[in-house]
């Protein structure tokens, strides 16, 4: 079958398989639970090998069937619909393997941690950041991955100032880092009394959630905590002490924030946990400038770049500014089907690399 044993090469195959029973050697151990925060992550690492190893495995069987399958045809005509029904299953298959080829990033397999704020736009652009939100967890569990609320902050009017989201599931932040940026949307205010067209603007930032075990060095000494009182809506404590967390890493200007639960132990753990997802994004995108400058291209559009155009007003559609595609259909958008937005640029980004 086409790439099928190329593909075995190119995901490396045989050392996913080894990995695989390792961690399945770990799970079956006694006390593997005692500490649900790596076992969580140990089940997400296993969860990505196997959304590679499985459908390959599954593919090498499939060859042998049709080839036995085509021989049949030559004795049994009535079986064709059924040999063709099967190709176009297993073309499927390799072209969904294709795709995670392209995700061979160094963070690519892990999960995501999504932050989303609201920018320019008033009233507006806080419901728009909203909306992101929902989008985006809809995808997620669509997508059959895991959606967990870090951090969250209120508008007293209406929608978010920001929220933090981690997304966890096979290539989870290989599949979101293109979503980094600014995401403007055009439409009639729901806000205004006079039924103005408005502009709004929300950033999305993605950072990969590396492991504990990651070599991220961070020194201390060049990290303020803050303490302060979470809030939510309209001014509503989410309790009366100051369980908050607010991160400053000094050398970079990173600030990260978590107010999302009651102990302020936990919320320090999550905001450290986002610290070090963003120093390795950030050390991820040197080494793409570098890259980028060795072979003359241009670097990857990134967090104050404009991306994607959303329309309501005087038309429905969604454009994506770098790869083009665009789909007619807001509101399906909005519900979580953004997989071709995905999966558009991630080809883009291949082509663009491979003109320059």
């Amino acid at each position: 079958m086409r790439n099928l044993y190329s593909s075995e090469i190119v995901f490396d195959l045989a050392s996913k398989l080894t990995q695989i029973a390792a961690i399945e050697n770990e799970m079956a151990a006694p006390g593997f639970w005692d500490n649900q925060e790596k076992a969580q992550q140990i089940i997400a690492d296993l969860k990505s090998l196997k959304a590679i190893a499985d459908p390959i495995s599954e593919l090498k069987q499939a060859d042998a069937d049709l080839e036995a399958l085509l021989e049949m045809v030559s004795e049994d005509p009535s079986i064709a619909e059924e040999v063709d029904a099967e190709i176009c299953r297993l073309e499927s298959l390799v072209a969904d393997l294709e795709l995670k080829s392209l995700l061979s990033g160094p963070h690519d397999a892990a999960g995501a941690i999504m932050t989303i704020n609201a920018r320019d736009g008033g009233t507006d652009a806080n419901d728009w950041a909203e909306m992101l939100l929902r989008m985006y967890i809809q995808w997620a569990q669509k997508s059959g991955y895991q959606a967990s609320l870090l951090d969250r902050s209120d508008n007293e009017e209406a929608g978010i100032n920001s929220a933090t989201v981690t997304i966890r599931g096979p290539m989870a932040y290989g599949f979101l880092k293109g979503e980094t940026g600014i995401h403007r949307l055009v439409r009639i205010s729901p806000f205004n009394s006079e039924g103005k067209r408005q502009t709004s603007f929300a950033a999305i930032d993605v950072s990969p959630e590396v492991s504990d075990s990651a070599e991220i060095k961070i020194d201390e000494k060049d990290v303020r905590e803050d303490t302060y009182r979470a809030s939510g809506a309209g001014g509503q404590h989410v309790n009366k002490t100051d369980s908050a967390i607010r991160l400053t890493h000094a050398p970079t200007g990173i600030v990260v924030q978590c107010q999302n639960e009651r102990s302020q132990h936990k919320n320090r753990a999550s905001a450290w946990k986002m610290l070090r997802a963003r120093m390795a994004r950030l050390e991820e995108e040197k080494r793409e400038a570098e890259q980028a400058e060795k072979y003359q291209q241009k670097a990857r559009v990134g967090f104050g770049s404009q991306i994607r155009n959303y329309f309501l007003h005087p038309d429905q559609r969604v454009k994506d500014a770098r790869t083009g595609y665009s789909e007619g259909n807001f509101h399906n958008v909005l519900d979580g089907n953004i997989q071709a937005f995905l999966d558009s640029f991630l080809k883009w980004r291949v082509s663009t690399n491979s003109d320059s």
